[in-house]
């Protein structure tokens, strides 16, 4: 058998983690301020340089916000916010993340029926690889990631209308952070697989490749309802700790 390379963590990327988890948790509250660089390095046990990149990290993903001669807070965030990243969007009411899921949905199942009618072989090719690299991603969730969301955008594009590709291309970061942090929640509680994602999505490819366009929306209907389940999950299970 032959495994795939696995990619140690650095440091910083480990504290990073941690304080994410913290925020998802509900640890650390919007609007709470962390701790100094000098005292996150000795409770993690790391240099103070660690400390910098792990927080850089979190701000470049809008979830943490450093004030000039104050400090570093965890980041509130306002409804009518359109651009942050997934992990940040469950922060966020459940009202206002079903709002962006609605967005999707609309956008991916009339998609799906479009790429039937009109895919052509090169469109099928580049899903059928995004599909290849789904396969072979052998649990490494960077790959699986990365294939599922270009898998999407595939479908997309073989609806030939570059308006709806613009659009969708527009929420390609807030959708990739979505999968991401699904994906989490499916594969952690155990409520689905990577081989059932992938029949899923393998389902979804060949209703386009059969020129079935009523299938084609089905099957992406049946998917996305899928993720939304997952998150109402989340969020009840979430309300319950409260």
């Amino acid at each position: 058998m032959e495994f795939k390379q696995i990619r140690p963590k650095k440091i910083y990327e480990e504290i990073a983690e941690a304080l994410h988890e913290g925020i998802r948790s509900g640890a650390l509250k919007p609007g709470e301020k962390l701790a100094s660089v000098q005292q996150l390095a000795e409770n993690f046990q790391v240099s103070r340089s660690a400390v910098r990149e792990a927080l850089s990290a979190l701000k470049a993903k809008g979830l943490i916000e450093m004030k000039q001669g104050e400090g570093t807070y965890v980041k509130r965030f306002e409804a009518d916010q359109i651009s942050f990243s997934f992990p940040t969007a469950i922060l966020m009411k459940e009202k206002d993340l079903n709002h962006l899921l609605e967005v999707r949905r609309i956008m991916e199942v009339g998609a799906a029926a479009a790429a039937a009618n009109k895919r052509t072989n090169e469109d099928l090719q580049k899903m059928k690889q995004a599909l290849e690299e789904m396969k072979q991603a052998n649990g490494v969730e960077e790959l699986g990631e990365k294939s599922d969301l270009n898998f999407h955008l595939g479908v997309a594009a073989a609806s030939q209308n570059p308006l709806l590709v613009n659009l969708l291309l527009n929420v390609s970061d807030i959708m990739q952070e979505a999968m991401k942090e699904t994906r989490r929640l499916w594969l952690f509680s155990k409520q689905t697989t990577t081989e059932r994602l992938y029949e899923e999505h393998l389902t979804i490819y060949e209703s386009i490749l059969e020129r079935n366009a009523e299938k084609a929306s089905e099957a992406m209907l049946y998917h996305l309802q899928k993720v939304e389940a997952v998150l109402q999950k989340y969020f009840a299970e979430k309300e319950q700790k409260v």
